[in-house]
Formats: C-alpha cells, structure tokens, sequence
C-alpha cells in the first residue's frame, strides 16, 4: 500500500491534512485529533482538489480515490520513512529543552551560504510535523535540519525512526515539559534518545563543551566534535549582549548580531561549528550570522518611545526563564521590568518551580515585576511587591495607567498566554 501512495506523490509531490489549505492534486489524510475526525471531511477535500484521500473507517470510502488504510498517522510516518530511504543527503537532527527553532534558524543561514537547504518549517517538529517535512526534501536539496520536539519519553525515538538523521545535536537538556516527561531525569532520558540513534547508526554528533550534563554524555561517542571552548573542534568567544550578542569567530573576526540574550551565545556557536564541517567559508558563515534577524515573539526587540522591550513570549520553562531573567539583569539599563506569565506543563513541580522563579526575581533588583496568570500566583511568596495580575485583560488595564520612560522592560511567558498582545499597552 505504501508503494501506492509513494508513486502517486511522486506525481505530484504535495500533501494535505486540513481542508482549508487544500493543495490541487495533493494527498489529504484524513488525521484524527481529539476533538475531530477528517474522515469526515474526505470527500470534501476530493472536492476542493486533492487526487487521493488516505482515510481507516471504511464507511467513508466512495471509489478509488480512497484509500483505505489501519491508521492515517501511521501510514503518513510510513510514507515519510519510505521517502527518506531514498534520500542521500545529511540530515542534521536536532532537539533540546530551549533554544531548538533558534538554533534551527542560525544554522539554515550558515548552510544556505553554500548549499540547497530544506529546514523545518516554523515549530512542525512534532510526530506529525518530521514526517511533512520529509516528505518536502526534494532532489534539489544537499542537506536536511530536522527540528524534533518532545514531551514525553519516546518521542524523539520514534522521531528518529522517521527522520533517520546522520548528524545531530542537542543544544541543552532544562526543565520543560517536566509534566510529561515525569521530572527532570526523564527529560534527560528522552533528550539523550537522539544520541542513541546516532551512536547506533555511527552518526556524527556536535556537543557543546560548556554543557556539563551533554558533555559528560559525549564519551559514548568515539569522535564527538566540541564547540565552542579553546582546544574544541570548533571555537569562538562570547564579548558582549547588551543586549545583542557580540562574539569573536574562530578566525578572530568580531560579529555583531540582531540575537539578544547570552544564552543565544552557543546557539549561534554550533551554527558555525557546522558551517566549519560542511565547509562554508569563514567570512560567509559569520555574515550569516551577522545579518540574521530573529522573528515570532522570540527575543525581538521592539523600540516603544523611549522604551525597549524584550518580546520572548513564544515560550517559557525554568531553564530559559532563568537565562532570560540573567540577561536582563546584565544588561547596562537604570531601569528594567519584568513582565512574565505562566509556565505550563510543569505537573506537580509547578508550584516550586514557580516559587523558585519568585526568589530568583527577589534577588534581580528589578525597578518592577508584573505576574500574570493562576500558576505565577505562587511566585509571589518570595517577592510579595510584584504586581500580580490573574487574567491577561487585568494586566491590560493597569500597563493602559501607567507610562514607562526609558524602561528595558522584558516580556515572556508560555504560549498558551499570548503576553505579545500587551506590547500595543506598554508606552
């Protein structure tokens, strides 16, 4: 059955899996969800343009445009497997707690410098989104960045499976999603999946020196390659973020970037650790990195009046709210705020976590903390003058009262919160 549905999308090379975005003579598969069945909607997709349906309740199937299998998840992965067998290029794999589409994003600029590059879209790096990016490698590409995301042990196992990287990376091991993972050990346990593919398949791997946790996990590897420390494969050194990145290449040259934040330091080294494998010429890897702009909500500057304001609402954790809340501290400003929302699928460590984010706040020496949210509530049991908001409407009322006046003012919190709304109140 694969090789069925392999040939006919070699035909036409698109795949769809929701009817609004229906692409003319795609496959559409009909995924399932909890709170939806496109099966359903099959017979519409066939309407709207796709060739083929990919449907398992057979009380759908009209003709033979659809094709009825056990499981539609499945049998995507199945077809992203079978595709990537085909496949000779470098597929870079990577994971990590924190800084992963960052990390993504620098290294597609330092390849794209000297290769054809196809790079996960956006943040599809889940058990849906490896296989759509597979499936879009096409013979013009020399070399694949596969982002893969977890929340559960297993996960970046079966993502390997999929994806099958020959290199990879992980490009730190925090405390996120502690909920599913089941603490902090089963973070590391589920991250540490990917080297396990690697050394399985004699894969080539980048670790980062500075990472004692990674580091110590790198005398698995017979030649694992260090960045970014003196004496590692590839070096460089950090100067300055205030608040953007400013570092010294290997090859003495200064960049200046458009990246804030000194945790952004090492993302921006294993970018041109891999550059250097791959042979991208020095000055074009570090112009890569020079000219690279960041976007959607993640460590943006935005200039308000006399303001500016750190926007990191994308994400949040422990891991990078503490580095977050680090670089805001180090920054040359008189006055800095912290506005900061929940941080989600904590499970039973979110009260601690939450109230330990309060004592790391108390010691900032912050000219003000606005807390948002019913978890960050707990925050407030170490900095008890925080203003403390529990819907993000409330928060809205009290920034529309107030007027900031050359403010650093740092803005992040989970997704789930949508706190990049509250920039068009900040004046």
């Amino acid at each position: 059955m694969i090789e069925k549905i392999y040939s006919h999308f070699l035909e036409s090379r698109k795949i769809s899996t929701d009817t609004r975005k229906i692409e003319k003579d795609s496959i559409f598969f009909a995924l399932k969800g909890p709170n939806f069945n496109a099966n359903e909607f099959a017979e519409e997709a066939l309407g709207k343009g796709a060739s083929m349906v990919v449907i398992d309740e057979e009380k759908y199937k009209k003709d033979d445009r659809f094709i009825l299998v056990e499981n539609v998840l499945e049998t995507l992965q199945n077809l992203a497997r079978h595709h990537r067998d085909q496949l000779k290029i470098p597929i870079i794999g990577l994971t990590g707690s924190n800084g992963k589409t960052t990390t993504k994003e620098l290294i597609n600029a330092v390849l794209s410098k000297s290769y054809h590059v196809l790079a996960t879209k956006g943040n599809l790096n889940n058990h849906i989104g490896v296989p759509l990016t597979i499936l879009s490698i096409t013979g013009q590409h020399e070399i694949a960045i596969i982002e893969m995301g977890a929340n559960h042990v297993g996960e970046i196992q079966q993502l390997c499976s999929i994806a099958k990287p020959t290199h990879g990376l992980i490009t730190n091991i925090g405390k996120a999603h502690l909920e599913g993972f089941g603490g902090y050990e089963g973070v590391i346990r589920a991250k540490s999946e990917l080297y396990d593919h690697l050394i399985r398949t004699s894969g080539i791997v980048w670790i980062n020196s500075k990472n004692e946790v990674l580091s110590n996990m790198a005398k698995r590897f017979p030649n694992p390659l260090f960045y970014p420390q003196k004496g590692d494969y590839y070096h460089c050194e950090f100067i300055d973020a205030s608040p953007f990145v400013e570092l010294k290449a290997e090859n003495e040259e200064v960049i200046k970037t458009s990246i804030i934040g000194k945790y952004n330091f090492e993302n921006i080294a294993v970018a041109l650790c891999i550059g250097k494998f791959f042979n991208v010429t020095e000055k074009r890897a570090n112009q890569a990195i020079a000219d690279y702009v960041p976007q959607n909500n993640r460590s943006q500057i935005v200039k308000k009046g006399s303001n500016t304001i750190i926007l990191d609402a994308y994400n949040a954790n422990p891991s990078s709210m503490a580095s977050a809340l680090e670089n805001l501290a180090q920054m040359n400003a008189d006055h800095k705020v912290a506005i900061l929302g929940d941080m989600k699928e904590l499970g039973p460590e979110s009260v601690a976590e939450h109230e330990k984010l309060g004592a790391d706040l108390s010691g900032k020496h912050l000219t003000d903390v606005y807390l948002c949210g019913d978890l960050i509530q707990a925050a407030q049991k170490h900095i008890p003058q925080a203003k403390y908001f529990k819907t993000k409407a409330d928060l809205v009322e009290a920034l529309k009262g107030h007027h900031f006046d050359h403010h650093v003012i740092l803005i992040k919190a989970s997704r789930s919160l949508g706190l990049e709304d509250i920039v068009e109140y900040i004046h």
